[in-house]
């Protein structure tokens, strides 16, 4: 060490002294000063804490590998994330409305929620889809649902990103249908999937097949997009369900590139080249609560990702080793207690993805807690994503808080952690195995437990839930989805399958079958199904007939 570093440590050996001898006259409050991954919080970071990161090959600059500080040289000063709210719900007639206002409020891109029994692959007629039609999203049994969805909403001018995993390849395919109709180009749609079907059995539960059926679905949809839907995003490989479980800042970087490393191998494994597809995958973070630990995670995982792709996949072009990323603030932090809070809570969560670097945000709605979000309260969300891009000044500059000694050691310590994570779950067997296993989800539902223990034992402040609690009003103004939306779903289904050619319908089914018994690509003929307005369920079903379902041991 140089004889600056010496004096250096000599200089905060003696700082910390004194701190110490006043502590008596002033004490620093009680509780924990550490990360949710249980990294300490020191009471000040020096040179000292960075002395061993070499700039160059460690942070380097933003657009270059390894892309700790952004996947974009001007980033924000080129042009602002994506605004994308998390939208749906009732029928798809209810949703296309709430997609042109907030496309008439500024919003950037669509994000489509889909309600349960679309997520799981039931139709809107199934006894078990009772009650939950359109309750947590929109329904969608048909390529007649999707064109009303995107009623008058050109899709080669906008980009949609859809959160649907185990039925992902025939919601892709009612999109694509949805574009033909419109006389869109495919190479002119731009957007995501989510696609994620690992970490559906660790944290979320809408799987529905076994993962090694799953798997084949998702490297088909690759294959299928590769050349067909060039600019499509084929997976938003997701941790934000991990950390809405109750995983660490640590965990969900760590558990989110493991199941990241076991799609490319699935990809690599069925003959595509990683420069061929790499580039195409994205991931979805979440925002917590405290603002210096997601600024770190998201540069950490971005690093890290970027030395995976690299050094373990020998990726030769620099775009197969960026990690694009969708931010969505935390769900798991809203209040139904002084729900008003929640509008602060968000837009902290909101400025550190964009201190970290994200390419899209969607940002809830205070009211979220109690209810589907109303439209003052998702126009709220979406304002404050706005205020933060044109006011606050952190977008004029790119990656500003690069070089802050507790910024850069947390981004190094977060990176470590993960890494060790990641060693394990390689020493297990891979993501699936670990899943499997059950170790992710044990991993998950401690540092869940802990956290909930803390804040129980107050060492864990929730403003107006465990502290500065007030007697609340009855809530009002909020959105309450339409009743009788089953039957109105139901009754459309009816006139889509009286309407359609059967015939045709069941040969494109049973050609389905036909398929997923062998090895071909499945896209083309989900596809040739879907336009021959073949409903979701009808498809699933093809596909569990072959595949089975999974259930978790």
């Amino acid at each position: 060490m140089d004889s600056g570093h010496s004096d250096l440590r000599e200089e905060v050996g003696i700082w910390n002294a004194e701190v110490e001898k006043a502590a008596g006259k002033s004490p620093e409050r009680k509780g924990k000063f550490e990360s949710t991954s249980g990294i300490e919080f020191k009471r000040i970071f020096t040179p000292l804490d960075v002395e061993d990161i070499d700039y160059v090959n460690d942070i380097g600059f933003p657009g270059g590998y390894p892309f700790t500080r952004g996947v974009q040289p001007t980033m924000y000063r080129g042009r602002f994330w994506t605004m994308r709210q998390y939208a749906g719900f009732g029928t798809a007639e209810d949703t296309n409305k709430r997609y042109k206002y907030l496309l008439e409020q500024g919003q950037t891109g669509l994000s489509v929620a889909f309600d349960l029994p679309t997520q799981i692959g039931y139709d809107s007629d199934y006894p078990l889809s009772l009650g939950e039609v359109g309750k947590c999203g929109v329904a969608i049994d048909s390529l007649a649902d999707m064109e009303t969805l995107f009623d008058g909403i050109p899709l080669d001018k906008v980009s949609t990103s859809m959160t649907i995993n185990s039925t992902a390849a025939i919601l892709l395919a009612m999109y694509i249908g949805v574009a033909e109709k419109q006389g869109v180009a495919l190479d002119k749609l731009n957007g995501t999937i989510q696609n994620d079907i690992l970490k559906e059995y660790v944290a979320r539960g809408t799987y529905i097949y076994p993962p090694k059926e799953s798997m084949r679905i998702i490297t088909d949809i690759f294959a299928f997009c590769k050349n067909t839907v060039p600019r499509w995003n084929t997976i938003s490989i997701s941790g934000y369900h991990i950390r809405e479980a109750g995983s660490s800042a640590v965990q969900e970087v760590a558990f989110t590139l493991a199941n990241g490393i076991t799609y490319v191998e699935a990809a690599i494994q069925v003959g595509l080249n990683v420069d061929d597809f790499a580039s195409r995958l994205s991931f979805f973070f979440n925002s917590h609560n405290n603002i210096i630990e997601e600024v770190a995670k998201f540069r950490a995982a971005r690093k890290l990702w970027a030395k995976i792709m690299k050094e373990r996949f020998k990726a030769k072009k620099d775009k197969s080793c960026t990690l694009r990323f969708h931010t969505q603030t935390a769900g798991c932090t809203l209040t139904a207690q002084q729900p008003i809070n929640n509008i602060v809570r968000v837009a902290f969560q909101a400025l550190a993805a964009v201190l970290g670097g994200t390419q899209s945000l969607h940002t809830n709605s205070f009211d979220e807690a109690l209810a589907l979000p109303s439209e003052d309260a998702v126009r709220t969300a979406l304002r404050t994503q706005q205020i933060i891009a044109y006011e606050s000044g952190v977008a004029d500059m790119v990656d500003c808080l690069a070089g802050s000694y507790a910024v850069e050691s947390l981004t190094e310590t977060i990176e470590k952690k993960a890494s060790e994570y990641i060693e394990k779950i390689d020493s297990i067997g891979g993501a699936i195995k670990a899943i499997e296993v059950g170790y992710m989800q044990k991993e998950i539902s401690d540092s869940a437990y802990h956290y909930q223990m803390d804040v129980e034992k107050k060492e864990n402040i929730i403003v107006g839930l465990n502290q500065f609690a007030i007697e609340d009003k009855a809530p009002t103004n909020l959105l309450k989805v339409n009743p009788e939306v089953g039957r109105i779903q139901q009754e459309k289904l009816e006139k889509v399958k009286s309407s359609r050619d059967n015939t045709i319908v069941n040969k494109t089914l049973k050609d389905l079958e036909d398929a997923a018994k062998g090895e071909e690509n499945l896209m083309p003929i989900i596809l040739d199904a879907v336009r021959n307005y073949a409903t979701l369920g009808e498809i699933a079903d093809v596909f569990r007939g072959v595949f089975g379902e999974y259930r978790e041991t």
